[in-house]
């Protein structure tokens, strides 16, 4: 027998909708174009002009006070609301040297695609700033948004840091950032511990003397020494780091002459050394520079290696506080089943510079991260994808810097949107 539920058993009623979020679909239209203006129209890193005029226009419109030509081609916008904390959320404005092959209508057409989904990132700080900004009411505190060129160098949030960023435009209490994964759009997943992994990448130089191919004796051979660099760097994580470690270390690139009977004087490499812990990671740059030199050593080579590290990055380690309240406010705005955890990784990038760890560059203690992971893939692209497991149709989707990555537009640029303004209510004073 049925009847009528019992009121004390009716299911609970859904949260309210946060004011600023009330106005979504309003704006959804323009900032969707904005998107594919973004998309089709990438720019390098360290060229991205025209991306920081488009979202400066964007913030200055919304009615913030921007600050062009920070550390490049660096921004940042200010809204200023009341007493309360200062909350300064990140973006990247910057494409990688990728032909885009997704096959879209809107594709870009060159050598630069936004393959990591920067695009997606812009255009959710887009819309979380002018949603806050039409609703003065619903928080409090100091708004800022920061367009970061380089981030794909591991150079823009050090150079901006370093041109004066926070003492140009306050100082943050914290500092917020999402970014784009192969997950079910709507979804976002959150890490406690680290997030993404610190790196070093190098440049080396392994000098020999250079021959004919038919008189080996009379030469050094460059090729053969770095050859044997490569293999004996891939001890470094087998032999050098504890199993529990995550610890990469990849060769990217191997150049060395021009012709098949020529053997040349020199032969270059470059390659990144990524770990999950500050001390793993220094533990296996060291080896790599041992491991070199002393290759060219048993080589005979006529001179020193050189052996140049160019970029750096801190591992990306949010504040748990911050982490526990904002994945709180997803789960409201989300559903707990759309929030997940988040395993570490060894995707690098220099987000943690706008916290403790870049305390060499801006001086300032205390500064809180926040950082979590969209969800890009689309409905049918999900279902497409083959596997009967989550973890299969990850592994099958198109990940973050291959030349076919692109975010499902229509359900991740909402889902970005409402997840950062969360996130910032979450963190921004109470009216």
């Amino acid at each position: 027998m049925t009847g009528p539920v019992p009121s004390s058993a009716a299911a609970p009623a859904s949260p309210p909708v946060p004011a600023p979020l009330a106005r979504l679909d309003a704006h959804l239209h323009a900032l969707t174009a904005f998107y594919l203006e973004l998309h089709r129209d990438p720019e390098l890193s360290g060229a991205e002009r025209r991306t920081a005029d488009r979202f400066a226009a964007r913030l200055e419109s919304a009615g913030f006070a921007v600050t062009r030509g920070i550390g490049g081609h660096g921004l940042a916008g200010v809204l200023r609301n009341g007493d309360g904390p200062t909350v300064l959320l990140r973006a990247e404005l910057d494409a990688l040297p990728v032909r885009e092959t997704s096959g879209l209508p809107y594709a870009a057409d060159g050598e630069a695609a936004h393959a990591c989904g920067h695009d997606l990132h812009l255009a959710a700080a887009a819309g979380t700033a002018a949603l806050l900004a039409g609703t003065p009411g619903a928080w409090r505190g100091t708004l800022v948004v920061v367009g970061q060129p380089a981030e794909e160098t591991l150079e823009g949030a050090r150079a901006m840091l370093a041109d004066g960023l926070y003492r140009r435009c306050g100082r943050p209490d914290e500092v917020l950032a999402q970014h784009a994964a192969p997950l079910p759009a709507g979804m976002v997943a959150h890490g406690y511990g680290p997030v993404t992994a610190g790196s070093v990448t190098f440049r080396v130089v392994v000098h020999g003397r250079g021959g004919h191919a038919g008189a080996p004796h009379l030469a050094v051979d460059p090729v053969v020494a770095a050859a044997h660099v490569v293999t004996r760097l891939q001890t470094v994580v087998a032999r050098e780091a504890a199993p529990a470690e995550q610890v990469a270390v990849t060769v990217g690139s191997f150049r060395a002459g021009d012709r098949a009977n020529v053997i040349p004087d020199r032969a270059e490499l470059a390659l990144t050394v990524r770990a999950v812990s500050e001390a793993s990671l220094a533990r296996a740059a060291e080896a790599v520079e041992r491991i070199v030199r002393a290759e060219c050593a048993a080589a005979a080579c006529p001179r020193e290696p050189e052996i140049l590290r160019v970029s750096a990055s801190p591992v990306t380690h949010p504040d748990p506080g911050v982490t526990a309240s904002v994945r709180e406010a997803h789960t409201a705005a989300f559903g707990a089943e759309r929030v997940m955890m988040w395993p570490p990784s060894l995707a690098t990038e220099d987000f943690a510079l706008f916290g403790d760890a870049g305390l060499e560059v801006h001086g300032e203690r205390g500064i809180r991260l926040g950082y979590w992971m969209l969800g890009a893939a689309g409905p049918a692209a999900w279902s497409r994808a083959p596997g009967t497991t989550a973890a299969q149709k990850l592994a099958a989707l198109p990940a973050n810097h291959a030349p076919d990555f692109a975010p499902d537009v229509r359900t991740a640029l909402p889902a970005g949107v409402r997840a950062l303004t969360t996130a910032a209510l979450a963190r921004l004073g109470a009216p």
